[in-house]
């Protein structure tokens, strides 16, 4: 099984983070934002995580904090769990639709951060989660678990809808790139031998 633990403290959070990569899709998540506890909840189900997450961040001033540093924490875990990516397929891609929206989600586990965002969000804010943010979160996992990533939206109208879908989406994605290549178990998936 591969997990990885993860504690962060700063002067403005406090993240105690626990993730298995090889789960059922279990997610038990407290960050003190409501809609990112759904979006991560969804994210951990839909890749099959088990996903473990308390966060005690300065929401008094807004969750911009709680949000980046979650998404730290989260890509530290991919790459304490991942190892030397022995054996994985590396790459992922997911196609998803919710209702009116459709989201494309690919990754390249590389080793190279790169964060392509071509999503649009009608509405600055979906309760009280300011939805800028959601870019801040996948900077803070790329530059972690450095990945090539790209979201790109293909249609959508409903914000909610169009953030569901990326997180659904990315989970799918990071489920096939994290999955073993039965050809090449032993493998590093690269002519270079390291990632």
């Amino acid at each position: 099984m591969r997990t990885a633990t993860i504690s962060r403290e700063t002067k403005e959070t406090a993240i105690a983070l626990t993730l298995c990569l090889d789960g059922t899709g279990k997610a038990e998540v407290s960050s003190g934002c409501g809609f990112l506890d759904h979006m991560l909840t969804l994210f951990a189900r839909h890749g099959d995580f088990d996903l473990e997450l308390t966060c005690k961040g300065d929401t008094e001033v807004d969750y911009h904090h709680t949000v980046e540093d979650i998404g730290i924490a989260l890509g530290q875990a991919f790459t304490a769990a991942l190892g030397e990516k022995r054996g994985i397929n590396r790459y992922g891609q997911f196609l998803l639709p919710m209702d009116e929206t459709l989201v494309l989600c690919a990754c390249d586990l590389s080793g190279r951060d790169y964060l392509g965002w071509a999503v649009t969000l009608p509405a600055a804010k979906v309760g009280d989660f300011d939805t800028e943010l959601a870019k801040e979160f996948w900077l803070g996992f790329v530059r972690n678990c450095p990945a090539s990533i790209h979201i790109r939206e293909m249609c959508g109208e409903n914000t909610h809808h169009i953030l569901e879908a990326v997180f659904k989406g990315m989970g799918r994605c990071l489920k096939e790139a994290v999955a073993f290549d039965s050809k090449h178990i032993n493998d590093i998936p690269s002519t270079k031998g390291v990632l």
